[in-house]
């Protein structure tokens, strides 16, 4: 529009300079009104311009006027009709022009805000979108990871799978029979242990009776049963006190010349040794067992009874014997051998509680009931000792581990009766763990209580089989 306006203003200089050259020329007087016709009437200006209603109104405009003729009276015609007859100096022109300039400019200061907010939200937009390519881009790239992670996935989960496939198509049934098989060797022995049970169920009906016949020789104990006769190893009857019934005990006439008279034996676990006191007192367990030769020579897990062990102690001087065997099979010969203990014995009555002294020590495996454990030092071995020790069971506290304190029992702990000190170092009647090696996890209170002889094997070794054995005491 600028550009326009220079254009005509130009153009109109120019013309003019021309109309003041002809001027100056020209001496005659000039009308002031130039060539213009001097009737007033044609110096109106009839506009024909259309103005159309408002867009809501609906209303059609007016009809468009004829155009008006206009004579040549000097000047020249606009080019817009509207505009008229054009004088010769241009003067209307640039009122004209000057007009429809501030008209222009207010509608462009009118519309110059529009086209900042237009131009802002132009760039809202491209920044927006933008972003969202961005965004689009970083999430296109997200995509093809994950494809790559689910293909990786997908990938293993094949691998698996055709393992999986195999294992059950090759393995599995393999190992389904090799386990049908197991199973059925353990319905086999478990149909067994049950005939076995019902078996021992109909014999126990009636009071158990000794079947095997009981030797005709006797005496005050197996010493002097050896020296009447008796020179197999076998269930005797010793009277030890002529004014007391006799009772049966197994005599070992074999090893060290015979004579020993078995005081407590382990070898299987058949046999409960968590008592009483009074089990203890009178003894319990099988003395020995008939293995079909006619006579009871295979002698059962039992102990004697602190009763009848006092009695004979008193008799005069007692050695003991202490046998022992690990599961290696490392055991006891006939002669002495490392894990065997020989010692002297005396057992006081019930109402000491049945007080254990003991004294000259041989052996190698270690005399845990004199000297205590040798692997501990100072407070913690002497506290191992059971020299001199009271017996105690879990219904009666004699040990020196809390006296009087119910929680703090090493009978109850340690699973058998014994002369128990705070608490062991040897527990040959404590519970029978087969395999011999146990666990805290595998104790009922966590403590050593297997079938222990700590100087030999330690605290968490259980013994195969243990046995204690008496006879009188020869200075030789």
């Amino acid at each position: 529009m600028k550009l326009l306006l220079m254009l005509v203003l130009l153009g109109s200089a120019a013309w003019a300079q021309d109309y003041d050259d002809y001027d100056t020329n020209n001496t005659a007087t000039v009308d002031a009104r130039g060539h213009r016709p001097l009737t007033r009437g044609r110096e109106l200006y009839l506009s024909s311009r259309y103005n159309p209603p408002p867009i809501s109104s609906g209303v059609t405009g007016p009809q468009q006027q004829e155009k008006v003729e206009q004579p040549e009276s000097g000047g020249c015609t606009h080019a817009m009709d509207e505009m008229g007859v054009l004088c010769p100096n241009g003067c209307e022109l640039k009122t004209m022009l000057q007009k429809q300039e501030r008209s222009v400019r207010i509608s462009l200061n009118s519309l110059r805000p529009q086209v900042e907010e237009l131009s802002r939200e132009s760039n809202q937009v491209f920044n927006y979108v933008k972003s969202m390519s961005t965004n689009l881009r970083e999430r296109q790239r997200v995509i093809n990871n994950n494809n790559d992670v689910v293909g990786q996935y997908t990938d293993r989960v094949e691998e698996q799978h055709a393992y999986i496939k195999e294992t059950v198509d090759t393995h599995l049934p393999s190992t389904i029979r090799v386990l049908q098989g197991v199973l059925d060797k353990v319905r086999l022995k478990i149909q067994k242990l049950e005939k076995a049970i019902q078996t021992q169920t109909q014999s126990c009906q009636e009071p158990c009776k000794t079947k095997c016949p009981v030797p005709v020789v006797s005496g005050k104990e197996c010493e002097d049963i050896f020296r009447r006769g008796g020179l197999e190893s076998q269930m005797y009857l010793v009277r030890p006190d002529p004014s007391s019934a006799p009772y049966r005990v197994y005599c070992d006439q074999q090893t060290q010349n015979g004579g020993w008279l078995v005081i407590q034996n382990r070898l299987d676990g058949s046999v409960d040794f968590g008592r009483r006191w009074d089990d203890y007192r009178k003894g319990f367990g099988n003395i020995a067992l008939d293995v079909g030769k006619g006579h009871c020579q295979t002698p059962g897990e039992y102990w004697l009874g602190n009763d009848r062990i006092s009695q004979i102690s008193k008799m005069g001087p007692t050695t003991l014997l202490v046998e022992m065997e690990d599961w290696s099979g490392t055991k006891v010969q006939p002669k002495l051998k490392p894990n065997s203990i020989l010692t002297q014995l005396k057992l006081n009555s019930d109402s000491t509680n049945y007080v254990l002294a003991v004294d000259v020590y041989s052996g190698t495996a270690g005399n845990c009931l004199l000297e205590g454990s040798t692997e501990l030092i100072g407070i913690n071995r002497t506290m191992t000792i059971h020299n001199g020790m009271m017996f105690s069971t879990y219904d009666r506290d004699n040990d020196n581990w809390n006296p009087g304190d119910p929680s703090k029992q090493c009978s109850r702990e340690d699973g058998g009766g014994w002369w128990y000190n705070r608490c062991h170092s040897a527990n040959p009647n404590g519970r029978y763990y087969m395999g011999g090696a146990y666990t805290k996890l595998m104790a009922k209170h966590g403590t050593d209580d297997g079938m222990v002889w700590m100087n030999w094997k330690g605290s968490w070794y259980s013994l195969k089989a243990i046995s204690m054995k008496i006879r009188p005491f020869f200075q030789s």
